[in-house]
Formats: C-alpha cells, sequence, structure tokens
C-alpha cells in the first residue's frame, strides 16, 4: 500500500480523470517535484486518499505542511504552491 512521504507533495489520482490530469499536466510544467499515486495500479490507496479528504473524488493532491486539496482548480494549487514557496 502507498502513503505520502511527510515533506513530500503528493498527488493521488487517475488517468481516466480529467481533473486528474489538467492537475498532473500543472505540477509538471512548474517543475514542482512531487510523488503520483495511481489508483488503477494501486487501487488500496484510493483509500489513503479517502481517509486524508473525507471523500471519494479525486485528484486529492497533499502538501508538505499536511493541508490538501479536494478536486482543486489550477488557480488553488498555484496560490497554495506560492504559499509554501515551491514556486516563485
Amino acid at each position: 500500500m502507498t502513503s505520502e512521504t511527510p515533506g513530500t507533495l503528493t498527488m493521488f489520482g487517475a488517468d481516466w480523470c480529467r481533473d486528474c490530469r489538467r492537475t498532473k499536466a500543472q505540477l509538471d510544467e512548474l517543475g514542482v517535484d512531487y510523488e503520483y499515486v495511481d489508483l488503477e495500479a494501486d487501487p488500496a490507496a484510493a483509500d489513503v486518499a479517502r481517509d486524508i479528504s473525507g471523500r471519494t473524488n479525486i485528484p486529492v493532491v497533499v502538501y508538505p505542511d499536511a493541508s490538501h486539496h479536494v478536486e482543486p482548480s489550477n488557480a488553488d494549487v498555484e496560490a497554495k504552491l506560492r504559499e509554501l514557496a515551491l514556486i516563485s
């Protein structure tokens, strides 16, 4: 079973999810290091994502400060990354 590493940005998602593909592309474009947990490849990780968010929606993005977003907009992700000084 996969779980997020403390201090690391982790994204739980699946390739069939449009919002997941968008958020993953945004993180790639911004050059942010992150761990991607593919819920299709690791179905048990869906329980981890649900435990974190309290919801079954994806993507779940867990930030290094242990906060998280569920189905975030690009603006939400960018604002949080700036707050954490992961992008300038």
